[in-house]
């Protein structure tokens, strides 16, 4: 089944894209969440008409992909978010996220399939590629951090990223089923047919009984 997604979920795609999913998850998930709605011809023909238009902003020379480069790479782009005492996000920083921030600060529209980065999950400085003209990409830099705060130093974070790893690490052995080992223990002998048997009396026959006389 084809649904347009209206939200970026993890795994699948991006908000605006066209996916193929099963009809029990579309119907059961991402339908009643809001998610994603059906890619009926309409909106698929509206979507392509969207795309047509984005890439009427792209650089069509190198020298324009070289300007907006310098431009972009110029650049720093901050979201603040909620996160963790380890630095792990309650959410996420996704490619659709950057895209939207560059023209709501910057009015420079990107297509976000060009930006080639994974879903950001924890906090941290990130540097993204995107994709400008053929040979010509820019260094996009994010500052991920904790709402009204500066990042710590590169040390820190990694030592958080490696406790948080250790933790999980511990969390997982933890829930993992114990493995029993048995020794070895000898079989137990079979007394009853070691134990000696008692050898039994004689009986006394007694006395001899005569034959019946004629």
């Amino acid at each position: 089944m084809e649904v347009i997604l209206r939200e970026d979920v993890d795994t699948l795609g991006l908000r605006g894209e066209v996916v193929n999913v099963a009809r029990g998850y579309a119907r059961n998930f991402l339908l009643p969440r809001g998610l994603a709605e059906v890619a009926t011809p309409a909106l698929v023909k509206e979507l392509e008409k969207r795309d047509a238009q984005r890439a009427r902003n792209d650089a069509q020379t190198v020298d324009e992909a070289r300007a907006l480069a310098a431009r972009f790479e110029a650049l720093e782009l901050r979201f603040d978010v909620t996160a963790g005492p380890t630095g792990s996000l309650f959410g996420s920083v996704t490619a659709t996220n950057v895209a939207d921030r560059l023209w709501e600060q910057e009015k420079l529209r990107v297509d976000r399939r060009k930006l080639d980065m994974a879903t950001i999950k924890r906090i941290g400085r990130y540097t993204v590629p995107l994709e400008l003209f053929t040979g010509v990409t820019a260094g996009l830099k994010l500052v991920v951090a904790p709402e009204g705060e500066e990042l710590p130093p590169e040390e820190e974070l990694a030592e958080l990223e490696a406790q948080e790893r250790a933790a999980a690490e511990a969390a997982a052995e933890a829930a993992a089923p114990a493995v029993i080992e048995y020794e070895d223990v000898p079989e137990p002998a079979d007394e009853a047919a070691e134990a000696e048997v008692p050898e039994l009396p004689e009986l006394d026959a007694g006395p001899e009984i005569p034959a019946e006389q004629e």
